[in-house]
């Protein structure tokens, strides 16, 4: 980075919740809540544009984009609706710091993201389908790969339920798989130290390579 004087600086570090590179630009959007602290619009401004022109020095010849999202618009009745002018006004210095058009919110943000149409409904769809008075025995049937060979449709009518389709591709492969990489294959499909709440087992992701 250069500062007024065109001396160059060490730019902070900084994070970005969701980055995309293309051949002709760069796409970064930061992820807030819906009810930020006050004061805060100002910091995500400046992260952003310290951000912005780590991105460009890096990639000069490409266009850097930069969004701010917000996953759901809470005065809205409807469960994917957004009334963008009337959520600017309702956090404290967003319409200060930010243009409009620097801002994603609701079903606008997850079609970004995922390059598709009406994906905040999928998305809520996916999350009523798991999140039922099961949800902790299917967890926990599904998280031991053994259960698979007790009863293998069970299992698979679980992954699909849950739209698991990385491990529903790890299972098609289930006599190959166990046998050459056991020590990878029989690790639970979530982390065990993160519980209900976890994240799933990245390990498991190397046997969709193999």
């Amino acid at each position: 980075m250069q500062n007024n004087n065109c001396e160059e600086v060490s730019a902070p570090d900084f994070t970005v919740d969701n980055l995309v590179i293309t051949n002709d630009y760069i796409e970064a959007i930061e992820l807030k809540s819906v009810h930020p602290n006050a004061g805060e619009m100002k910091g995500e401004k400046q992260k952003i544009l310290n951000g912005k022109a780590v991105l460009q020095k890096k990639f000069s010849n490409k266009k850097i984009k930069y969004f701010i999202g917000f996953p759901f618009d809470p005065l809205n009745n409807n469960d994917t609706g957004y009334n963008k002018e009337r959520f600017i006004k309702s956090v404290i210095e967003l319409e200060k710091f930010f243009h409009k058009e620097e801002i994603l919110i609701a079903d606008e943000l997850w079609d970004k993201v995922s390059g598709g149409q009406n994906t905040m409904r999928e998305i809520l769809d996916i999350i009523n389908a798991i999140s039922t008075p099961e949800f902790i025995d299917k967890f926990n049937f599904i998280n031991d790969p053994l259960n698979f060979e007790s009863d293998n449709n069970k299992y698979f009518k679980i992954l699909n339920e849950w739209h698991m389709f990385d491990e529903i591709k790890i299972f098609y492969n289930y006599d190959i798989l166990k046998n050459k990489y056991p020590k990878i294959f029989y690790q639970t499909l979530f982390k065990e130290n993160k519980g209900i709440n976890g994240t799933c087992n990245n390990k498991r992701k190397d046997l969709l390579n193999v």
